[in-house]
């Protein structure tokens, strides 16, 4: 018997895995099947920017005289049809993880002790053990946190209404990704970031993010000193350059990341912030016992997730496979995908255009907002070493192209390319104006 504790994107694959193998297997979930993919993440902020981004599209064709009106949103049906739509899913992948093989139980808690395994109150025997319990908000130690009026990814669903003043805190992806829905929706959106907005992304990217968040009031290098309210939230006061300020809101959205939920498993060794430490085989600290996606750390991504799944399975099943963390791609999801790899940029060239007329940004080019397409290569081989493709496709082109640098490819492996016309993306062409480049400046 193998049991799986959490039902999210790593241990419902791993289980999958498992089980069709020949193995016995118990998937042990809490709550739903599919996680915080598509419970509190991923497809709730699909769903959410799917209708941003119409009534974005409809506020262009307005401006260029195309449409009389833009649409507006009917925030409770959204929120009403966003969760049938979930149930579905989560109906498809509880039909597809059964049909391999593996037994679900539902509404049950697993819990580890070393190599104790616990389901609920009764401890169960297993040859092995994976831990896959994900992750939960970040909630910043801030006065006030517990007013009514006050909302995480995971608790979104309880908003009735459309905040008239919304304060986001938080300054990654996640409040990226808000900021814009609820923008477009027509909240007044203040994004309250105690550090650099979007610090860790390329700087082309970072500007083509404020750009589209155009209607949003950004407060960068602040610090949120409390909330206040009496029946519910009002107002965040915050602290900037040295000076107290108060900022009017009436509902207020925690976007500051997300932690472990490892709070369950004891007896294997953890980091700073919760995380269960595995080596490249997904083992823990304590053999027999191994931990995948979010409860391992960052970089919370389903995809990755999916992968840990896959290695810990092999690794018990004793095939040869480890996780490698390199060229992973990732995605800002605004009006346009903002998507990248950029895993060893140190050192390399780098080359930026905007993006071309196409598919979702014929209609852009009056407004310049066509995205961009920029490469990183070595300058001396050609070397691919990292790209940024903001468009409409630009989350389905990183990831193919994280995978050709996984495989070492060159600027020159692209003078053959032929590509899809018409299109939104620039990358490709940009590759082989890149490679016509490097061979003129070195005599070629």
């Amino acid at each position: 018997m193998i049991v799986v504790l959490g039902g999210g994107p790593a241990g419902r694959i791993a289980s999958i895995r498992l089980a069709s193998a020949g193995k016995e297997v118990d998937l042990i979930e809490r709550g739903g099947i599919g996680g915080q993919c598509l419970h509190f993440g991923c497809m709730p902020v699909c769903a959410l920017n799917d209708a941003a981004r119409m009534i974005h599209s409809a506020r262009t064709f307005q401006n260029l005289g195309i449409i009389d009106a833009v649409p507006g949103i009917n925030f409770f049906r959204i929120f009403s049809g966003m969760h049938a739509i979930q149930e579905k899913i989560a109906s498809v992948l509880d039909t597809e993880t059964r049909s391999a093989g593996v037994n679900i139980i539902y509404g049950k808690t697993g819990r580890l002790e070393g190599k104790k395994v616990f389901v609920g109150d009764d401890q169960v025997e297993a040859e092995a053990v994976i831990a896959a319990t994900g992750s939960r908000p970040n909630i910043p130690d801030i006065r006030g946190i517990d007013l009514k009026g006050v909302y995480t990814p995971h608790t979104l669903f309880q908003m009735k209404k459309l905040p008239k003043k919304l304060a986001i805190i938080g300054g990654g992806v996640m409040s990226a990704e808000f900021a814009y829905i609820f923008c477009m929706f027509g909240s007044e959106v203040t994004l309250i970031s105690r550090s650099s907005f979007l610090k860790n992304t390329d700087k082309h990217l970072r500007a083509l993010a404020i750009k589209e968040l155009d209607g949003v009031e950004i407060r960068e290098e602040t610090t949120v000193q409390s909330l206040t309210g009496r029946s519910r939230i009002n107002a965040v006061h915050v602290r900037a350059d040295d000076k107290d300020a108060a900022v009017d809101a009436d509902a207020v959205l925690i976007a500051a990341g997300l932690v472990p939920r490892s709070e369950m498993l004891q007896g294997v060794k953890k980091g700073t912030i919760g995380e269960v430490i595995v080596d490249r085989h997904m083992q823990t600290s304590v053999p027999g016992v191994y931990a995948c996606g979010d409860v391992i750390g960052p970089p919370y991504l389903t995809p990755v997730a999916r992968y840990q799944g896959i290695v810990a399975a092999d690794t018990i099943l004793g095939k040869p496979r480890t996780m490698d963390m390199r060229y992973i791609p990732q995605s800002i999801n605004l009006a346009h995908e903002l998507a990248f790899c950029t895993h060893e940029t140190e050192g390399a060239a780098s080359l930026a255009i905007p993006g071309p007329a196409g598919p979702g940004t014929f209609w852009s080019v009056p407004s310049g907002d066509t995205g961009l397409a920029k490469v990183f290569v070595d300058p001396e081989s050609g070397a691919l070493k990292g790209i940024c493709a903001a468009g409409p496709g630009g989350g389905l082109i990183a990831g193919y192209m994280a995978f050709l640098m996984k495989r070492q490819f060159s600027v020159q492996d692209f003078e053959e390319f032929i590509e899809v016309h018409p299109s939104s993306d620039g990358i490709y062409g940009l590759l082989k104006y890149t490679s016509d480049m490097l061979k003129k400046r070195k005599g070629n």
